[in-house]
């Protein structure tokens, strides 16, 4: 599959997954860039950077077979989109596009199940803005007869991104607000997942990437800090947090995210399907443990 050239847009910690991933399988990968701080890495990763306008992109466009976005919208738009937007036609040989997007798209639902079907929603700007971002691709998409798949993503976690690791630098806090649940996924799911599609041939549609066991913050670092050995962090009432804007913005949302879609449609087996079957692996990346 040597004629196979992904060009990743915003290649940090979950599309970088995915890249690695496309290299090990043979493939040409792409990787944009604003910071040239940021070109030893793509390097050692297998990339082929290339700085983000239009003048750089423009000699590797033509032979890009798929495109992998994880660039959020801003205030004025997709900053990929502007970029692209009157270039389409420099993407000759596109077979795909994918969309790295939130499950926040669905608002909060009190606790209840979302699924690919539920309306979108959301209540933050944030969220209001993928809701425009994912429009805006799927008319991409459509002008160049590509199929797009949309990933809404849970909370992700994975090596150096965890619960473990937070305990481990002494940041974790136990918040706690009556009823609040979050939806999770691995990285190592969402990669095998968006292989998947990206190499399935299945029209454009929307995938939830959530694992099974929905469940409150505090009893995640309860877990970790239990297998771990350390005292567990006392709850914190949510209105005596002292969190970020943005941190406590996740609060204003609670809802269960079903990911029926992705098990029947591409046959995707989770390798962590719930917290406690990643923790092991997590301690031992974290700590140098060998597990038994």
């Amino acid at each position: 599959m040597t004629d196979r050239h992904l060009f990743i847009f915003g290649p940090g910690y979950t599309a970088g997954y995915i890249g690695r991933r496309a290299v090990r399988e043979g493939w040409r990968v792409s990787a944009s860039y604003r910071d040239s701080a940021k070109v030893p890495a793509l390097e050692s990763a297998g990339f082929s950077p290339v700085a983000f306008e239009m003048d750089e992109l423009a000699n590797a466009l033509p032979t890009v077979t798929h495109i992998l976005t994880s660039v959020a919208p801003g205030t004025e738009g997709d900053p990929v989109l502007s970029l692209l937007g009157s270039h389409a036609e420099q993407l000759e040989a596109l077979e795909w596009l994918g969309y790295l997007s939130s499950t926040n798209v669905y608002g909060d639902h009190g606790g209840n199940w979302v699924e690919e079907s539920t309306p979108t929603s959301p209540n933050l700007e944030r969220g209001i803005r993928r809701v425009a971002a994912e429009d805006a691709w799927q008319a991409f998409a459509d002008g160049k007869g590509a199929p797009l798949h949309i990933f809404r993503l849970a909370g992700i976690y994975g090596p150096g991104r965890n619960a473990v690791r937070t305990l481990l630098d002494g940041r974790a806090k136990r918040i706690f607000k009556e009823g609040q649940l979050f939806s999770r996924i691995h990285v190592a799911d969402i990669e095998e997942a968006v292989w998947r599609a990206m190499t399935s041939g299945i029209a454009s549609c929307v995938f939830n990437l959530a694992d099974d066991a929905p469940a409150p913050p505090q009893d995640i670092i309860e877990k970790a800090a239990v297998r771990l050995g350390l005292p567990v962090p006392p709850l914190v009432p949510l209105e005596e947090a002292d969190l970020s804007p943005m941190a406590r913005s996740f609060y204003e949302e609670s809802k269960r995210v079903r990911n029926t879609r992705v098990k029947e449609e591409l046959g995707l087996t989770f390798q962590y399907p719930d917290f406690d079957s990643a923790l092991e692996d997590l301690v031992a990346f974290e700590t140098g443990e060998t597990t038994a």
